[in-house]
């Protein structure tokens, strides 16, 4: 394939976005139509998992197709290594231009407010972003960096305003190869105020709403008010990143691009409203690992939906396929064009892996049925200094085909031993595969359903309150 014929490329990335906001995947709020009608027109993932429900660690993993640990970046602070081949690095080197709007949260701790050094870029040459975009904005106030290290400020809603911007870069690159990666704040709360900040307007239009079943049932122990006084907000957000996106396709088509345009859209992870623990991820739940994903254009038009779980990991190899590329050395995902249609993938695991990181060190698989989670045993373990541990604990199982929203814990029930000896086994093939370790899983003690106890309802993790607050993304 030559460069003048490959397809031009877009990722939107929303940040903390539940798959289960989406008209797709059931919901009635009615906030997503361009989400649906890209979903409906390309390739819907109907379960897509997040490598990590932390923010730094899944967009390293976005950015390389690599976990976690092998890039370094296991939870929020750490900078993207050099030397390990982005996306960026991949379409540039083939002659794409490249450029990255929005929040990167790679840069590092040192003088994340400030522009983001070139070197820290990921590979990216047209730059126009911030490290934390929450701390250096609020809705109706963007600013940013561009390749110069110059503060830029954005005018318009947030979303709005990047979006306008990306419009502005398809515009002046769409005679060309192009790969432009838009990450959207929203639907992230603003930390400082913990809030969702919606267009004005919004938050009225969907309050009262939509309460998933998770939240409905978990949120009268949940701490501030919980979900109830976010949805409303949350799920405005949503809707103008979503009528944003509908004009960016605009573009595309006004400009005679579309077709040839692969445009994916998904999540870094999503979130639980501070039902599992004291804040919104961190936790091996659907709310916060699943996300939603679609692609389309190009090859992934009518491609129909593919239901296997499978790892957001996945993007970067699958956009590096379907650009005709070569996939670096090193990756752990895998494209999804073998998927496509109905198609098979051979080699593909029959389950999803998860690491966990910040709140707890914990690992997870998930199956098409089944979610099975450990944590780390020694009391004394540090997520916060520690990527992995020598020995885990299981914590939870889960029957995702009777109980979706994960509200009863299996774990430790003799009638689920086989089970939960299964999953242990995939999770220990996971564990050597991609961190190279052996480490001891301790069987759940034993019990019966006479014993659970309201901690056990949920399959939460203790929460301690201490590093985070609402002031650490």
């Amino acid at each position: 394939m030559t460069a003048a014929r490959r397809p031009q490329v877009i990722v939107v990335l929303t940040d903390q976005q539940r798959w289960d906001t989406a008209g797709v995947h059931g919901n009635r709020a009615g906030v997503t139509p361009e989400f649906d009608r890209l979903a409906r027109e390309g390739t819907l993932v109907e379960h897509a998992i997040t490598p990590n429900p932390v923010c730094a660690p899944a967009r390293a993993a976005l950015q390389t197709g690599r976990y976690p640990t092998a890039t370094g970046v296991f939870r929020n602070g750490l900078p993207l290594p050099a030397g390990i081949p982005t996306l960026a690095d991949v379409f540039a080197a083939a002659g794409y231009a490249t450029g990255y709007i929005g929040k990167w949260h790679l840069a590092g701790e040192d003088g994340p407010d400030g522009p983001v050094p070139r070197e820290r870029r990921g590979g990216y040459r047209t730059w126009l972003a911030s490290d934390r975009l929450e701390f250096t904005s609020d809705a109706y106030r963007t600013v940013v960096h561009d390749e110069a290290g110059e503060a830029v400020r954005l005018p318009g809603y947030r979303s709005d305003a990047l979006i306008d911007a990306a419009i502005r870069f398809v515009a002046d690159h769409h005679d060309r190869p192009f790969l432009l990666f838009l990450s959207l704040l929203e639907p992230h709360h603003q930390n400082p105020a913990d809030d969702y900040p919606a267009p004005r307007g919004y938050r009225e239009r969907y309050e009262g709403r939509w309460t998933p079943p998770d939240l409905a049932a978990l949120a009268p122990g949940a701490p501030h008010g919980g979900p109830h006084r976010h949805l409303g907000g949350y799920l405005g957000q949503i809707k103008r990143v979503d009528e944003g996106v509908g004009r960016l396709r605009d573009a595309l088509w006004s400009l005679g691009v579309e077709d040839d345009t692969v445009l994916a859209w998904t999540a870094d992870h999503g979130s639980h409203f501070r039902t599992r623990n004291g804040e919104y991820k961190r936790s091996a739940h659907e709310a916060s690992v699943r996300v939603p994903f679609a692609l389309t254009g190009a090859a992934f038009r009518g491609g129909g939906l593919i239901r296997r779980p499978v790892s957001t990991l996945d993007l970067m190899p699958t956009l590096v396929d379907a650009a005709g590329l070569t996939v670096p050395e090193g990756v752990h995902g895998r494209s999804l064009l073998p998927l496509l249609g109905g198609g098979r993938d051979p080699g593909r695991a029959a389950s999803v892996f998860v690491q966990i990181s910040e709140d707890h060190i914990g690992r997870a698989v998930r199956t098409a049925r089944w979610k099975y989670a450990v944590t780390a045993a020694r009391p004394d373990a540090d997520p916060w200094r520690e990527p992995a541990a020598d020995r885990y604990r299981e914590t939870e199982l889960y029957d995702l085909d009777a109980d979706p929203y994960e509200l009863d814990n299996l774990i430790g029930l003799d009638a689920y031993r086989r089970v939960a000896d299964e999953l242990r086994g995939e999770l220990a093939g996971w564990l050597a595969r991609v961190e190279g370790a052996q480490p001891a899983i301790e069987a759940a003690a034993a019990r019966t359903r006479a014993q659970r106890g309201p901690d056990s309802l949920p399959g939460t993790v203790p929460w301690e309150g201490v590093r985070f607050g609402h002031q650490r993304p």
